[in-house]
């Protein structure tokens, strides 16, 4: 499974006077996706780090469309995009419930080892993972 999908429901501190989601709360919405996308895969963020693994953003690409507004419903799709050396990558998707895109990002993140701070390969559970998704495609 490459692509995950959560569902979120904007809430009203998460936007403007016109009930627009401000800009900056569209990557809480894409680290919900990210974490959950792991998790469907049997790995959390917290047991990860508790195990000396981080995995910071390197790089990132956001594409606003269309706005996001107070109490819609929204679904954030995460999908496995590819992994090399000590890197990986997603594409995600937001769309509302009438289906339509609103937002669009790319992101890159590093496995980072907790002791050192340096950039380390992907420990093997998750390598099994990522061999696997490559494997189904």
């Amino acid at each position: 499974m490459k692509s995950h999908e959560i569902q979120l429901r904007v809430r009203y501190s998460e936007t403007d006077q016109m009930g627009v989601v401000y800009h900056g709360n569209y990557l809480p919405y894409f680290e919900i996706g990210r974490v959950e996308w792991l998790r469907s895969h049997g790995v959390s963020y917290k047991w990860m780090e508790e195990n000396g693994i981080g995995l910071p953003i390197a790089s990132l690409t956001l594409n606003y469309k269309k706005p996001a507004r107070y109490d819609e419903l929204l679904t954030v799709r995460t999908t496995f995009k590819s992994q090399s050396s000590v890197k990986i990558d997603f594409d995600c998707e937001i769309y509302n419930e009438q289906g339509e895109l609103l937002t669009t990002m790319y992101i890159l993140l590093v496995f980072v080892n907790f002791k050192t701070g340096r950039p380390m390969a992907p420990p093997d559970y998750i390598h099994e993972i990522l061999e696997k998704l490559e494997s189904e495609a």
